[in-house]
Protein backbone atom coordinates (compact mmCIF):
# COMPACT_ATOMS: atom_id res chain seq x y z
CA UNK A 1 0.00 0.00 0.00
CA UNK A 2 1.12 3.45 -0.86
CA UNK A 3 1.99 5.44 2.11
CA UNK A 4 -0.68 8.48 2.15
CA UNK A 5 1.25 11.83 3.85
CA UNK A 6 -1.25 14.13 6.02
CA UNK A 7 -0.34 17.54 7.28
CA UNK A 8 -2.33 19.11 10.34
CA UNK A 9 -2.06 23.53 10.44
CA UNK A 10 -3.26 24.92 13.41
CA UNK A 11 -1.88 26.98 16.35
CA UNK A 12 -0.40 26.37 19.53
CA UNK A 13 -3.10 27.61 21.60
CA UNK A 14 -5.56 24.92 20.28
CA UNK A 15 -2.87 22.57 20.55
CA UNK A 16 -1.84 22.79 24.31
CA UNK A 17 -5.59 23.80 25.40
CA UNK A 18 -7.34 20.33 24.85
CA UNK A 19 -7.35 16.95 23.21
CA UNK A 20 -8.81 17.66 19.47
CA UNK A 21 -5.39 18.12 18.06
CA UNK A 22 -4.10 14.64 19.50
CA UNK A 23 -7.17 13.03 18.72
CA UNK A 24 -7.13 13.91 15.20
CA UNK A 25 -3.64 12.72 14.81
CA UNK A 26 -4.31 9.83 15.73
CA UNK A 27 -7.66 8.84 13.90
CA UNK A 28 -5.55 10.12 10.76
CA UNK A 29 -2.68 7.44 11.60
CA UNK A 30 -5.59 5.02 12.41
CA UNK A 31 -6.78 5.56 8.90
CA UNK A 32 -3.47 5.03 7.72
CA UNK A 33 -1.74 8.40 7.18
CA UNK A 34 1.48 9.44 8.41
CA UNK A 35 0.87 13.08 9.98
CA UNK A 36 2.47 16.20 10.28
CA UNK A 37 1.58 19.07 12.66
CA UNK A 38 2.34 22.87 11.58
CA UNK A 39 1.41 25.29 14.88
CA UNK A 40 3.94 28.13 13.73
CA UNK A 41 1.43 30.77 12.72
CA UNK A 42 3.99 33.53 11.93
CA UNK A 43 3.34 35.70 9.04
CA UNK A 44 6.29 35.38 6.20
CA UNK A 45 7.67 38.72 5.03
CA UNK A 46 5.92 40.45 1.98
CA UNK A 47 7.05 38.93 -1.18
CA UNK A 48 8.51 35.71 0.72
CA UNK A 49 6.82 32.45 -0.08
CA UNK A 50 7.67 30.20 3.06
CA UNK A 51 8.18 26.33 2.03
CA UNK A 52 5.30 24.49 1.11
CA UNK A 53 4.35 21.31 2.56
CA UNK A 54 5.97 18.24 0.41
CA UNK A 55 4.52 17.25 -3.14
CA UNK A 56 3.75 13.96 -1.65
CA UNK A 57 1.09 15.57 0.85
CA UNK A 58 -2.47 14.11 -0.05
CA UNK A 59 -4.34 16.54 2.24
CA UNK A 60 -3.91 19.29 4.78
CA UNK A 61 -6.52 19.27 7.36
CA UNK A 62 -6.77 23.38 9.33
CA UNK A 63 -7.69 22.90 12.60
CA UNK A 64 -8.94 26.54 13.48
CA UNK A 65 -10.54 29.66 12.10
CA UNK A 66 -10.35 31.45 8.89
CA UNK A 67 -6.84 33.12 10.00
CA UNK A 68 -5.42 29.43 10.45
CA UNK A 69 -6.66 28.41 6.95
CA UNK A 70 -5.13 31.92 5.27
CA UNK A 71 -1.95 30.49 6.92
CA UNK A 72 -2.30 27.11 5.69
CA UNK A 73 -2.71 28.53 2.10
CA UNK A 74 0.92 29.91 2.14
CA UNK A 75 1.87 26.29 2.75
CA UNK A 76 0.02 24.77 -0.88
CA UNK A 77 0.24 28.39 -2.24
CA UNK A 78 1.77 27.06 -6.34
CA UNK A 79 1.00 23.07 -5.01
CA UNK A 80 -1.98 21.13 -5.98
CA UNK A 81 -2.39 20.01 -1.97
CA UNK A 82 -5.81 20.34 -0.88
CA UNK A 83 -7.10 22.15 2.39
CA UNK A 84 -9.65 20.87 4.27
CA UNK A 85 -10.72 22.97 7.23
CA UNK A 86 -12.55 22.24 10.46
CA UNK A 87 -13.76 25.44 12.14
CA UNK A 88 -12.64 25.68 15.36
CA UNK A 89 -12.99 29.79 15.19
CA UNK A 90 -15.91 31.69 15.27
CA UNK A 91 -17.28 32.21 11.74
CA UNK A 92 -15.50 29.93 9.83
CA UNK A 93 -16.80 31.09 6.45
CA UNK A 94 -13.36 28.81 4.31
CA UNK A 95 -14.45 25.86 6.67
CA UNK A 96 -16.42 23.11 5.58
CA UNK A 97 -17.18 21.43 8.78
CA UNK A 98 -17.54 22.54 12.48
CA UNK A 99 -15.31 20.91 15.81
CA UNK A 100 -18.26 18.48 16.35
CA UNK A 101 -17.95 17.03 13.02
CA UNK A 102 -14.44 16.22 12.94
CA UNK A 103 -14.76 12.48 13.07
CA UNK A 104 -17.09 12.52 10.15
CA UNK A 105 -14.30 14.55 7.90
CA UNK A 106 -10.93 12.22 8.81
CA UNK A 107 -13.92 9.39 7.88
CA UNK A 108 -14.11 11.09 4.83
CA UNK A 109 -10.36 12.50 3.83
CA UNK A 110 -9.54 8.67 4.24
CA UNK A 111 -12.41 7.50 2.01
CA UNK A 112 -11.14 9.79 -0.42
CA UNK A 113 -14.93 11.11 -0.36
CA UNK A 114 -15.02 14.85 -1.30
CA UNK A 115 -14.64 16.96 -4.18
CA UNK A 116 -12.21 19.73 -5.28
CA UNK A 117 -13.01 23.69 -5.17
CA UNK A 118 -10.78 25.56 -7.10
CA UNK A 119 -10.71 29.10 -5.56
CA UNK A 120 -9.91 32.21 -7.73
CA UNK A 121 -6.05 33.90 -6.11
CA UNK A 122 -5.02 37.99 -7.16
CA UNK A 123 -1.61 37.97 -7.52
CA UNK A 124 0.16 41.74 -6.67
CA UNK A 125 2.84 43.19 -8.41
CA UNK A 126 4.76 45.92 -6.25
CA UNK A 127 6.99 48.53 -7.88
CA UNK A 128 8.97 50.90 -5.55
CA UNK A 129 10.14 53.68 -7.47
CA UNK A 130 13.19 53.35 -9.76
CA UNK A 131 13.09 49.43 -9.03
CA UNK A 132 14.14 47.01 -12.19
CA UNK A 133 11.96 44.34 -11.35
CA UNK A 134 8.64 43.81 -9.05
CA UNK A 135 8.46 42.91 -5.67
CA UNK A 136 5.36 39.55 -6.09
CA UNK A 137 2.94 38.66 -3.64
CA UNK A 138 -0.65 37.22 -3.76
CA UNK A 139 -3.56 36.86 -1.78
CA UNK A 140 -6.96 34.46 -1.31
CA UNK A 141 -8.59 36.84 0.51
CA UNK A 142 -7.58 40.65 0.05
CA UNK A 143 -5.15 43.06 -0.39
CA UNK A 144 -5.41 46.44 1.45
CA UNK A 145 -3.52 49.44 0.61
CA UNK A 146 -3.37 51.61 3.75
CA UNK A 147 -2.17 55.09 4.91
CA UNK A 148 1.30 54.83 7.14
CA UNK A 149 0.63 57.27 9.26
CA UNK A 150 -2.81 56.94 10.91
CA UNK A 151 -3.31 60.67 11.34
CA UNK A 152 -3.09 61.49 7.55
CA UNK A 153 -4.74 60.68 4.11
CA UNK A 154 -2.93 58.69 1.62
CA UNK A 155 -3.17 60.04 -1.57
CA UNK A 156 -4.03 57.26 -4.90
CA UNK A 157 -4.59 57.01 -8.15
CA UNK A 158 -6.78 54.04 -9.48
CA UNK A 159 -6.74 52.91 -13.06
CA UNK A 160 -7.93 49.92 -14.30
CA UNK A 161 -6.41 48.19 -17.26
CA UNK A 162 -4.18 51.38 -17.60
CA UNK A 163 -7.35 53.64 -17.75
CA UNK A 164 -7.34 56.43 -15.17
CA UNK A 165 -10.61 56.20 -13.30
CA UNK A 166 -10.46 58.36 -9.88
CA UNK A 167 -8.15 60.00 -7.53
CA UNK A 168 -8.55 60.47 -4.04
CA UNK A 169 -7.54 60.96 -0.66
CA UNK A 170 -8.95 58.07 1.91
CA UNK A 171 -7.74 55.95 4.69
CA UNK A 172 -6.68 53.26 1.47
CA UNK A 173 -8.51 51.04 -0.78
CA UNK A 174 -9.25 46.52 -0.53
CA UNK A 175 -8.38 44.89 -3.63
CA UNK A 176 -10.74 41.51 -2.86
CA UNK A 177 -11.06 38.10 -4.76
CA UNK A 178 -14.95 36.67 -4.46
CA UNK A 179 -13.71 34.61 -1.81
CA UNK A 180 -12.53 37.54 0.07
CA UNK A 181 -15.47 39.41 -0.48
CA UNK A 182 -17.16 38.34 2.94
CA UNK A 183 -14.47 39.43 4.82
CA UNK A 184 -12.94 42.81 5.22
CA UNK A 185 -14.25 43.90 1.85
CA UNK A 186 -17.94 43.04 3.41
CA UNK A 187 -17.43 45.20 6.14
CA UNK A 188 -16.17 47.96 4.15
CA UNK A 189 -19.25 47.79 2.30
CA UNK A 190 -18.64 45.79 -0.97
CA UNK A 191 -21.09 43.30 -2.68
CA UNK A 192 -20.28 39.53 -2.17
CA UNK A 193 -19.84 37.67 -4.86
CA UNK A 194 -20.28 34.17 -5.12
CA UNK A 195 -16.95 31.90 -6.14
CA UNK A 196 -17.45 31.13 -9.24
CA UNK A 197 -17.24 34.11 -10.48
CA UNK A 198 -13.90 35.25 -12.09
CA UNK A 199 -14.00 39.04 -11.05
CA UNK A 200 -12.01 41.27 -8.66
CA UNK A 201 -13.33 44.07 -6.76
CA UNK A 202 -12.11 47.79 -5.55
CA UNK A 203 -13.77 49.35 -2.21
CA UNK A 204 -12.26 52.67 -0.96
CA UNK A 205 -11.94 53.09 2.85
CA UNK A 206 -13.24 56.62 3.41
CA UNK A 207 -12.53 58.25 0.45
CA UNK A 208 -12.57 62.16 0.32
CA UNK A 209 -14.57 61.82 -2.93
CA UNK A 210 -18.24 62.61 -4.32
CA UNK A 211 -17.79 59.21 -6.96
CA UNK A 212 -15.98 55.89 -4.33
CA UNK A 213 -17.69 53.59 -5.51
CA UNK A 214 -16.54 49.90 -5.46
CA UNK A 215 -15.52 48.73 -8.91
CA UNK A 216 -15.91 45.28 -9.65
CA UNK A 217 -13.88 44.10 -12.97
CA UNK A 218 -13.62 40.84 -15.05
CA UNK A 219 -10.58 38.33 -14.69
CA UNK A 220 -8.73 39.55 -17.75
CA UNK A 221 -8.79 43.26 -16.32
CA UNK A 222 -5.99 44.30 -14.06
CA UNK A 223 -6.49 47.56 -11.26
CA UNK A 224 -3.10 49.80 -11.03
CA UNK A 225 -3.66 51.87 -7.96
CA UNK A 226 -0.62 54.57 -7.87
CA UNK A 227 0.51 56.24 -4.42
CA UNK A 228 0.89 59.99 -5.49
CA UNK A 229 4.21 61.87 -4.67
CA UNK A 230 2.42 64.43 -3.25
CA UNK A 231 0.77 61.82 -0.49
CA UNK A 232 0.58 63.54 2.91
CA UNK A 233 1.32 59.51 4.03
CA UNK A 234 3.15 56.53 2.82
CA UNK A 235 1.45 53.33 2.13
CA UNK A 236 1.26 50.23 4.00
CA UNK A 237 0.30 47.42 1.90
CA UNK A 238 -1.32 43.78 3.50
CA UNK A 239 -2.06 40.68 1.94
CA UNK A 240 -4.60 38.55 3.37
CA UNK A 241 -4.12 40.33 7.33
CA UNK A 242 -0.11 38.71 7.52
CA UNK A 243 2.82 39.46 4.74
CA UNK A 244 2.70 42.96 4.95
CA UNK A 245 5.43 46.05 4.25
CA UNK A 246 5.72 50.06 3.86
CA UNK A 247 5.55 51.57 0.82
CA UNK A 248 7.08 55.21 -0.13
CA UNK A 249 4.92 57.65 -2.21
CA UNK A 250 5.37 57.11 -6.06
CA UNK A 251 4.89 53.14 -5.74
CA UNK A 252 2.52 51.44 -8.43
CA UNK A 253 0.52 48.17 -7.19
CA UNK A 254 -0.56 46.38 -10.04
CA UNK A 255 -3.44 43.65 -8.84
CA UNK A 256 -4.75 40.80 -11.29
CA UNK A 257 -6.11 37.46 -11.13
CA UNK A 258 -3.46 35.23 -10.82
CA UNK A 259 -2.77 31.98 -13.06
CA UNK A 260 -2.51 29.55 -9.85
CA UNK A 261 -5.21 28.65 -7.98
CA UNK A 262 -6.36 27.21 -4.31
CA UNK A 263 -7.59 23.76 -3.97
CA UNK A 264 -10.73 23.34 -0.91
CA UNK A 265 -11.98 19.84 -0.02
CA UNK A 266 -15.79 19.85 -0.35
CA UNK A 267 -17.37 17.15 1.39
CA UNK A 268 -20.92 18.05 0.92
CA UNK A 269 -23.20 19.73 -2.24
CA UNK A 270 -24.47 22.23 -0.28
CA UNK A 271 -24.44 26.08 -1.86
CA UNK A 272 -22.62 28.90 -1.48
CA UNK A 273 -25.34 30.53 -0.55
CA UNK A 274 -26.63 28.44 2.03
CA UNK A 275 -23.61 28.81 3.97
CA UNK A 276 -23.78 32.93 3.37
CA UNK A 277 -27.06 32.53 5.11
CA UNK A 278 -26.14 30.27 7.68
CA UNK A 279 -22.89 31.75 8.62
CA UNK A 280 -23.73 35.40 9.05
CA UNK A 281 -27.03 34.37 10.37
CA UNK A 282 -29.39 36.46 7.80
CA UNK A 283 -32.85 37.17 8.30
CA UNK A 284 -34.05 35.16 5.73
CA UNK A 285 -37.86 37.25 6.51
CA UNK A 286 -37.88 40.87 5.83
CA UNK A 287 -39.78 43.07 8.17
CA UNK A 288 -42.85 43.77 6.24
CA UNK A 289 -43.22 39.67 6.03
CA UNK A 290 -42.51 39.58 9.72
CA UNK A 291 -44.94 42.28 10.90
CA UNK A 292 -47.65 40.73 8.42
CA UNK A 293 -46.90 37.39 9.97
CA UNK A 294 -47.19 38.75 13.35
CA UNK A 295 -50.24 41.00 12.42
CA UNK A 296 -52.62 37.54 11.21
CA UNK A 297 -51.12 35.40 14.31
CA UNK A 298 -52.77 38.61 16.46
CA UNK A 299 -55.86 38.74 14.60
CA UNK A 300 -55.90 34.64 15.05
CA UNK A 301 -55.77 34.67 18.58
CA UNK A 302 -58.36 37.25 18.96
CA UNK A 303 -60.92 34.89 17.10
CA UNK A 304 -60.78 31.96 19.11
CA UNK A 305 -60.77 33.79 22.54
CA UNK A 306 -63.59 33.09 24.12
CA UNK A 307 -66.41 36.09 24.44
CA UNK A 308 -66.56 35.45 28.34
CA UNK A 309 -68.45 38.92 28.35
CA UNK A 310 -71.64 37.19 26.92
CA UNK A 311 -71.66 33.79 28.78
CA UNK A 312 -71.46 35.65 31.48
CA UNK A 313 -74.59 37.55 31.10
CA UNK A 314 -76.60 34.42 30.72
CA UNK A 315 -77.33 33.27 33.94
CA UNK A 316 -77.69 37.32 35.07
CA UNK A 317 -80.52 37.11 32.33
CA UNK A 318 -81.91 33.87 33.92
CA UNK A 319 -82.22 35.03 37.68
CA UNK A 320 -83.71 38.77 36.59
CA UNK A 321 -86.49 36.98 34.95
CA UNK A 322 -87.11 34.88 37.63
CA UNK A 323 -87.06 37.84 40.23
CA UNK A 324 -89.48 39.66 37.34
CA UNK A 325 -91.61 36.41 37.43
CA UNK A 326 -92.24 36.22 41.04
CA UNK A 327 -92.47 40.17 41.08
CA UNK A 328 -95.78 39.69 39.09
CA UNK A 329 -96.93 36.87 41.36
CA UNK A 330 -96.47 39.00 44.24
CA UNK A 331 -98.54 42.05 42.47
CA UNK A 332 -100.93 39.69 41.14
Amino acid sequence: MAKRNAVIVTHTRLRQSGTVVSEAVSQLRVAGFEVTIIDNTEAPDFGVQPPAVPDDTEIVVVLGGDGTILRAAELVHCTQVPILGVNMGHVGFLAEFESFQIDEAIRRVAEHDYNIDERMIAHVDVWLPGATEPIEDWALNDITLERADRGKMVELSIRVDDVEMNSFGADGVIVSTPTGSTAYAFSAGGPVIWPNVKALQLIPLAAHALFARPLIIGSGSTFSIDILDESMSEGWICCDGRRQRALPQGTRVIVRESRDTLRLARLSGVPFTNRLVSKFDLPVVGWREHARAEAAGQSHAHQEQPDTMHTAAVPGDAKDSEVAGHAGEVNS
